[in-house]
């Protein structure tokens, strides 16, 4: 096993970040092994100080709408009175978004007590490098547990069956869609990715799939471990009426019929798809989790989740969209086309360069009028001049400028566009989190 030096705690958050940040030499380490060593440490630990883990666990894996589903699965639990935790990744502006109880982020204290915890548990009594994100996910379990919570909705950050996330045995698991993204570590198709994802799936627990054609491959898996397999299309649907919804199943045994919902604070017309599978989770855990259809209005009514079709106040309209492969590029495509007449939509654009930048362009090139594309902070981010050879592959000569820095692209954009036109700001989290910098104070 490799060998890391220990080194005096840090004291303040952001020194805890660039610690943990650098105990592995990959930023990505497909498997399970060292985290639940470390996982075991800890649990030995907590037992002994009378907390127990959070008795009922929700994993919400895919490829897009994980953390759509888990806000929901939040806001609907909190409001039933439902002590809640909910880890997700990456974040937009503080790391604390990623560590949340009863939706609210942690505090910087709460965090740094947490990395001690695993910090004592990963050096004792041999040395164990984690990555970035597994520090994250260790922290936010130890969070849960000492914080008592009565339910941990965790979200998987890479694939499912060698996602830190997977050491946890979830009471359901919900798997909201599969498409291509990540093909390095999970695969080249639809196949290989969904029976990497179905890993989260378990024998016995009820396992929720909640987009249209599922994977053969993640239905055969699930049926082999006998997992309760639940698929949207055949166990239940929903449907959208005017200005509300109804889902309509027979989830678990039970038929389940909840009409007059709200559409969904979440903007797009995918998150009714994203909603349905919430409740088809709510439904599997109605004896543990009971809830009414009033906190399951409520609670569509008022989730939060920035960077995803997220409009700011004021004129001219500014989108913000965090999509960055092309099955969430598909999604943004169809729901700028719901919002109306504009008489231009400019793109402020940033993409990482290992995702397939060529068919989000394509897929979204007939929305936008003209672009202003600009590098992005990450080691991993494309150039201005690669973005600019792939708009001219397109077709799109002429209908760019090229930035230094997001921010600098989105001020041109602000001065370009007149009350009438729509901004939209998308390709990255990094891209998004520029943005948003500018008009929300941290």
């Amino acid at each position: 096993m490799t060998v890391v030096k220990s080194v005096l705690h840090p004291h303040t958050l952001d020194e805890w970040l660039d610690y943990i940040g650098h105990q592995h030499t990959a930023e990505i380490v497909m498997g399970l092994d060292r985290v639940r060593l470390v996982w075991l440490r800890m649990v030995s630990v907590i037992n002994a100080s009378g907390n127990t883990p959070a008795p009922i666990n929700i994993i919400v894996g895919g490829t897009n709408g994980k953390g759509s589903t888990g806000a929901m699965l939040e806001a609907i639990l909190d409001i039933a009175g439902f002590k809640t935790g909910f880890l997700s990744s990456p974040h937009l502006l503080r790391y604390n978004e990623r560590v949340r109880l009863c939706r609210q982020d942690a505090s910087d204290e709460l965090l740094i007590a947490s990395f001690v915890a695993v910090e004592a548990a990963r050096v004792t009594p041999e040395l164990i490098p984690l990555t970035y994100f597994e520090y994250s996910t260790l922290s936010a379990l130890w969070i849960f547990a000492q914080q008592n919570v009565d339910v941990a909705i965790l979200e998987v950050g890479l694939g499912g069956r060698l996602d830190a996330v997977n050491i946890i045995d979830a009471d359901v698991s919900i798997v909201v869609s599969v498409d291509l993204d990540h093909q390095q570590y999970l695969g080249d198709t639809r196949e290989k990715i969904g029976l990497e994802k179905a890993h989260i799936y378990r024998p016995g627990c009820a396992a929720i799939f909640a987009d249209n054609n599922p994977p053969a491959s993640l239905v055969e898996y699930a049926k082999s471990i006998g997992a309760r397999l639940t698929l949207l299309g055949r166990d239940y649907r929903y449907q959208r009426m005017d200005n509300q919804w109804q889902f309509i199943g027979n989830i678990e045994g039970r038929d389940v019929a909840q009409h007059s919902l709200p559409i969904p604070a979440l903007r797009g017309a995918y998150q009714l798809k994203n909603a349905s599978g919430v409740l088809a989770v709510l439904a599997a855990l109605h004896r543990k989790l009971p809830v009414s259809l009033g906190h399951i209005k409520r609670g569509l009514l008022e989730v939060e989740w920035p960077g995803r079709m997220q409009v700011l106040p004021g004129r001219p309209s500014v989108v913000l969209d965090v999509a960055h492969n092309p099955h969430a590029a598909r999604a943004l495509e169809d729901a700028l086309g719901t919002m109306g007449f504009y008489e231009n939509t400019y793109a402020v654009f940033g993409m990482l360069k290992d995702k397939d930048i060529d068919a989000v362009i394509e897929t979204i090139k007939g929305r936008i009028d003209f672009w202003f594309i600009a590098g992005l902070v990450s080691e991993r981010g494309a150039s201005a001049s690669l973005l600019a050879d792939k708009l001219n592959a397109h077709g799109l000569y002429g209908k760019y400028l090229a930035f230094t820095r997001i921010t600098e692209a989105y001020a041109a954009a602000r001065e370009r566009a007149g009350e009438n036109d729509r901004i939209l700001v998308f390709g990255s989290f990094y891209t998004v989190a520029d943005v948003l910098s500018l008009v929300k104070p941290r």
